[in-house]
């Protein structure tokens, strides 16, 4: 084929034709442009190498994906749990149309759901009936009463158990809809109960078993298995006429279910509102007229101060999360020094470098939080049954995961994953390119300015966190603690520098390991803070719950001396006699003495409740009075003042405690010793009075007051002063015991209230299920140990956070070793080339360890420690001017915790030297 060029005129000259220029694009989208397609770049490589270093990811991953599937079980475990109004009202009616509660006898205002009312003034109404109901609700209409709470105390296998007990009808389909049956029938008689699977296991029963009441007053027969959806609990279900309704007013836990020909509609609920009751409709009808169909209860906003406490609380796991994860990043970003250094040769600038580390948390940050989120929600899924049974108690409502804080998890996952990478993201931005290419690597640095911003803000984090203590605003505590955390931080490359240093003089292993720690400061040092905070805020919040159990400790205030027991009837019914008290302490208990309690009471001719305690002298009274706001100098006035100089707890606490004894019951009752008991004792009976508080006697005399409470304005007030002995040293309650002739001058009279049993020590639970078994068929009984001390063991809870910081010690410590051994295998073989013995590997591992687990322990009791001592130091110097006085807080060193991290580190060696092989690399370079 040929191809004939076209003709042209003479002396003309070939024209190119002019092609059409597109416009410039605007500065802002061609910038956009470059953005977008510089990340898209960077995920296409993360994506690559995520896939490349397997290990790695999978264990970043894991870090990510753990916090956020724990959350994530949490957040779909309570909004399961929190049920929707409609499914509340669902619950409480059942197959019912409506729910019904007469509350006043005028009109009332409620919420659509009836969850909140308010009334106007007016009385309660008298006895509801099922008849008054039905005359509201009109022809057609039927209605069935449930008590909701019912105390019943059932005799168990071994010991009185307290059930709750709910009166209904089960026959009646209203009431049926509100259980669901497991075995059995419907309770038909007043002698026959249904009751719960776990009162059926607790009560150790079975159906057509019988169980009896504590106190002996009547028997029932189990005939059915129930569960009530709202209480998973031990409940029983009692017949309407097992426990009849008492009282001339309505029952408080009382309400009524209707069924009603038609529907509940808003003329309906107007006209019950305006009878003074409540309607709790299956659908919410609209706002009647006059009436606020909006929530009238009294609840209260979230309080700021909790909402601003709990985000700093997840502040503080996001900065753990964030310090485990970097070092993985760090390592990775070193492996891939030449891969970015060749990025850089092409034309790539350092933010594009930034972009291709930062694009490595996004990745394993976005994959994390998927994980997490589907093992997190699955598992709350699939353990419904067993949250259900064993933590909330009740049954949930419909399936669901709470997507808005998914939502948030997913994006705090995610921002955990780009902060991980941030710092190395930084450093790989700023590496020599020459020297990523050739494979050198760049001596680590710390710059001053990063040792200055650290002290910077230790010193202000100390600051900020003792002004929060002296405003008791927690809030502000740990918004110091984590400056303070994020100031040491930034000081530990430096350390790590200076540690490095001194390894000059040590073995060849653990010089090595320094060496390689300050070397990689980009991987030990996360590693190691990491270790620091966690250490740090379990030292520094067990030190708080030490000291404050040991103030609470010093300031408790026993009611019997230690080991004592008050021995207490319940009800109306018969009571044990001295006797029988006596043989029972002695056969369970081991105790001999036994004395009787008596307490006076107003005389004959009086009603109501009369107030009797000594009073103090004039000259002995303090002039201010507790509980009102002094100003400063005032304050310091009462606190210098002698007469008062009593404890906070003697001002709050300060009842005086009367009682009528002729000194049988006195050494029982505050231990005092024999000598003082015989002077007491000869006090009384001379007809006068012992008090337990020298203050109110005055000339060998205490003045008694007598006030009738409730006899009106005009109530007689009768003053006397009797012949009065003070113990010097009473163990107890502060008391005042009248002697009989005392108390018949006073006009009183008095009744035994109990029974005092002298033990040398504590009984124990089962000691006193068969003390109060023994004298069951004498009665009910309620006993009171006084175990010398305010019943509050912290122990546990220092084991608990001292375990929880040594798991994340451990675990610190493993991925810091296994990172700081795949960076270092080429060293690794150069000590096999040497001649090095294979257990060199072993003790090098367990000298890495011991330099991220042993210098992060220590760094975080040190601030841990000086934490605590700022906070208590702080809040005792807000309590110095404060009157009345109040004790405290003494500076303990949670030594349990300690013991605890001090373990710690040497597991996390041995864990190294367990699971690393001892046999060196070798490999051979082929020419």
């Amino acid at each position: 084929m040929t191809v004939r060029r076209p003709t042209r005129a003479p002396g003309r000259a070939d024209t190119a034709t002019p092609r059409p220029v597109a416009p410039p694009a605007p500065v802002g989208r061609r910038r956009f442009a470059e953005l977008t397609g510089s990340w898209r770049a960077a995920l296409r490589i993360a994506r690559r190498e995520s896939r490349r270093s397997r290990r790695r990811t999978a264990l970043v991953l894991a870090m990510i994906a753990m916090p956020v599937a724990a959350l994530a079980f949490l957040a779909a475990s309570y909004d399961m749990a929190e049920l929707t109004p409609q499914e509340r009202v669902d619950r409480r009616l059942g197959v019912a149309d409506a729910q019904l509660q007469w509350i006043a006898n005028t009109p009332v205002d409620q919420d659509e759901w009836g969850e909140g009312w308010s009334t106007r003034q007016g009385e309660l109404p008298a006895k509801v009936t099922a008849a008054q109901l039905t005359a509201l609700l009109g022809p057609g209409s039927r209605v069935t009463e449930v008590r909701q709470r019912v105390p019943l105390t059932l005799r168990g296998p071994h010991r009185d158990e307290v059930v709750n007990g709910r009166v209904l009808d089960l026959t009646d389909p209203l009431a049926r809809g509100l259980v669901r049956f497991r075995a059995g029938r419907a309770p038909q008689q007043p002698g026959e109960v249904a009751v719960s699977p776990r009162a059926l296991r607790r009560l150790d029963l079975r159906l057509g078993h019988a169980v009896a009441a504590a106190d002996g007053s009547r028997a029932y027969t189990v005939v059915g298995v129930v569960e009530f959806p709202d209480d998973l609990g031990p409940v029983v279900a009692l017949h309407p006429g097992a426990v009849p309704s008492t009282g001339p007013g309505p029952d408080p836990d009382g309400v009524w279910l209707a069924d009603v020909p038609g529907t509940v509609d808003e003329a309906l609920v107007s006209r019950l509102n305006d009878s003074g009751v409540v309607v709790t409709a299956r659908h919410p009808t609209g706002a009647a007229p006059g009436a606020d169909r909006t929530w009238l209860g009294s609840i209260m906003g979230d309080n700021p101060n909790d909402l601003s406490t709990g985000v700093l609380i997840a502040g503080l796991g996001l900065l753990e999360v964030v310090l485990l994860v970097g070092p993985a990043f760090a390592v990775g970003v070193r492996r891939r020094r030449r891969d970015l250094a060749l990025v850089a040769v092409a034309g790539g600038d350092a933010a594009q470098l930034r972009r291709v580390v930062l694009a490595d948390g996004v990745v394993l940050g976005v994959l994390g939080a998927a994980a997490g989120l589907l093992v997190g929600v699955g598992a709350a899924f699939a353990g419904r049954p067993l949250m259900e049974q064993y933590v909330f108690s009740a049954r949930f409502g419909g399936y669901r995961c709470w997507p808005s804080a998914l939502v948030l998890l997913g994006g705090v996952a995610v921002l955990a994953g780009v902060l991980a990478a941030l710092a190395p993201a930084w450093t790989a931005a700023r590496q020599d390119v020459s020297a990523g290419l050739a494979g050198r690597r760049t001596p680590a640095k710390s710059p001053g300015r990063w040792l200055a911003l650290g002290l910077t803000l230790v010193v202000g984090g100390a600051g900020l966190a003792a002004f929060g203590a002296t405003r008791t605003s927690p809030a502000v505590v740990l918004t110091g603690l984590i400056l303070g955390e994020l100031g040491l931080v930034c000081c530990t490359p430096t350390l790590l520098g200076m540690l490095a240093r001194l390894g000059r003089v040590l073995p060849l292993a653990p010089r090595i390991a320094l060496r390689d720690a300050s070397r990689n400061r980009a991987a030990a040092a996360p590693a190691i803070c990491a270790v620091m905070a966690a250490v740090a805020s379990s030292v520094a919040l067990g030190g708080y719950l030490a000291s404050d159990g040991a103030r609470d400790a010093r300031a408790y205030r026993p009611a019997l001396p230690t080991g004592h027991v008050m021995v207490l009837p319940v009800g109306s019914a018969g009571q044990p006699t001295l006797a029988q008290i006596t043989a029972a302490a002695r056969n369970q208990l081991g105790a001999g003495v036994v004395a009787p309690v008596q307490i006076p009471s107003c005389g004959a001719g009086r009603a109501g409740y009369c107030d009797i305690a000594p009073v103090l002298p004039l000259a002995r009274a303090c002039p201010w009075q507790p509980g009102v706001q002094l100003p400063p100098a005032q304050r310091q006035q009462a606190r210098a003042d002698p007469r008062c100089q009593t404890r906070e707890t003697d001002y709050f606490g300060g009842y005086v405690e009367p009682g009528v004894d002729d000194g049988t019951a006195l050494p029982l009752l505050t231990g005092v010793d024999p000598a003082t008991v015989a002077a007491a004792t000869a006090v009384l009976h001379a007809g006068g009075v012992v008090v337990t508080d020298p203050r109110y006697l005055h000339d060998g005399l205490v003045t008694v007051r007598v006030d009738e409470v409730e006899a009106g304005p005009d109530r007689p007030i009768t003053v006397h002063d009797l012949p009065g002995y003070a113990l010097p040293r009473a163990t107890g309650q502060s008391r005042l015991l009248l002697s009989t002739a005392a108390a018949q001058q006073l006009g009183l009279s008095w009744s035994q209230s109990g029974w005092v049993v002298g033990t040398t020590t504590p009984p124990d639970e089962e000691q006193q299920a068969r003390f109060t078994a023994a004298l069951r068929p004498f009665g009910t009984l309620a006993l009171s140990v006084e175990n010398g001390g305010a019943p509050r063991d912290v122990s546990p809870v220092l084991l608990l956070l001292a375990a929880a910081a040594g798991l994340i010690t451990v675990g610190a410590a493993g991925i810091a070793t296994a990172l700081a051994a795949a960076e270092g295998r080429a060293e690794l073989t150069t000590l096999a080339a040497v001649g090095a013995a294979p257990a060199v590997r072993r003790l090098l591992a367990i000298c890495q360890a011991g330099v991220i687990a042993g210098l992060g322990s220590v760094l975080g009791i040190v601030a841990g420690l000086g934490t605590a001592a700022i906070v208590l130091v702080s809040v005792n110097r807000q309590y110095a001017s404060d009157w009345p006085v109040s004790d405290p807080y003494p500076f303990l060193v949670p030594w349990p915790a300690l013991g605890v991290l001090v373990l710690v580190p040497v597991v996390a060696m041995l864990g190294a030297g367990l699971f690393t092989r001892a046999r060196l690399p070798i490999e051979r370079r082929l020419d």
